[in-house]
């Protein structure tokens, strides 16, 4: 089925059989076999689910959060399972980037998979130091930065919420790597394509939205917060509808591709955010509640090309019919 007749409103399907849809895609430069990705934090560094499912057949690994230090994280409890999501409050917790190239990186090398690692800092000096760190390392496909941290060296205030230290940061990276650059953008925000055309203006080669909301739970008896930090980012698909409504947003406002993440559980899910523009799509919090969650979305993808007669699944990017 052509775009153009897909644009017009004619139901997506061929007269001729598909047999063997296309499922491949290219996000910032990074091909994929196809657009199923892990969302960073739900997959730990892909050894931990090795066991479980064939890594070679995940599009991508976006790998959990590597910063230049160790970082010990929050104290328990961590996560509060709440209805359709789930709170967590980790405090990005890992064992600092030469670790990770060292300990973690070799064994996703094995794997004929795009590794994508999620960096984040405290401080410009911090993610500029991680960045350069993982430049020129084999077996790094791109770097997903995570700007939903505080500055501590201005004041507290988030990178991803201030569009002007957001800017100043995403610049501050793009001259630090030639890696292919991707911003999550936080949610937690008026206008989420202010942000996304501030990246795409700091010379960043996509986008990954949404990362968690904020969210906060209190057991009634004893009077205190669920968590120990008190508030922590709410995942899963009670925050899927905001999700795709922001990949639709940002998809009209800027050229850069979009990784999709958001609640995402099933292949249907997964299609709702392909529909609004995303070229790709990370699973996340379906991860605990399915192992397999990813390699059954791939298959439910396929199927669902081959059932409409669509040869490729880059002719639905973006196609949702608004009236």
């Amino acid at each position: 089925m052509r775009s153009a007749e897909l644009k017009k409103g004619i139901p997506a399907k061929a007269s001729k059989c598909v047999t063997s849809p296309d499922l491949s895609v290219n996000v910032a430069g990074i091909k994929m076999k196809n657009p199923v990705m892990t969302a960073s934090g739900t997959f730990g560094y892909g050894e931990e689910f090795k066991d479980i499912i064939d890594l070679n057949r995940l599009g991508g690994i976006i790998v959990k959060g590597v910063s230049a230090r160790p970082i010990k994280g929050n104290p328990p409890p961590r996560i509060w399972e709440t209805p359709a999501g789930m709170l967590n409050a980790i405090g990005l917790e890992n064992p600092g980037v030469d670790v990770f190239i060292n300990e973690k990186l070799p064994i996703l090398r094995s794997y004929d998979t795009a590794v994508i690692v999620n960096i984040f800092g405290y401080s410009l000096e911090e993610y500029v130091a991680v960045t350069e760190r993982l430049d020129g390392i084999p077996g790094i496909a791109g770097l997903e930065v995570n700007i939903s941290c505080p500055n501590v060296k201005a004041g507290g205030i988030v990178f991803g919420t201030n569009v002007k230290a957001a800017s100043e940061l995403l610049t501050a990276l793009r001259k630090a790597t030639k890696l292919p650059l991707i911003a999550k953008l936080s949610p937690n925000v008026t206008d989420i394509t202010e942000f996304a055309r501030a990246a795409e203006g700091s010379g960043c080669d996509g986008l990954s939205l949404i990362n968690t909301l904020l969210g906060m739970a209190i057991d009634v008896r004893c009077r205190k917060p669920r968590l120990a930090n008190v508030t922590g980012g709410l995942s899963g698909p009670a925050i899927k509808p905001v999700a795709v409504r922001m990949v639709w947003q940002v998809a009209r406002a800027v050229k850069l591709p979009i990784i999709g993440m958001g609640g995402i559980m099933t292949p249907e899910d997964a299609l709702e955010f392909i529909l609004a523009g995303a070229t790709a799509i990370a699973v996340g919090t379906g991860n605990f509640i399915n192992p397999r969650a990813t390699l059954d979305i791939a298959d439910g993808l396929a199927s669902h090309l081959k059932r409409e007669g669509i040869p490729s699944v880059r002719d639905l990017i973006g196609q949702v019919i608004v009236a």
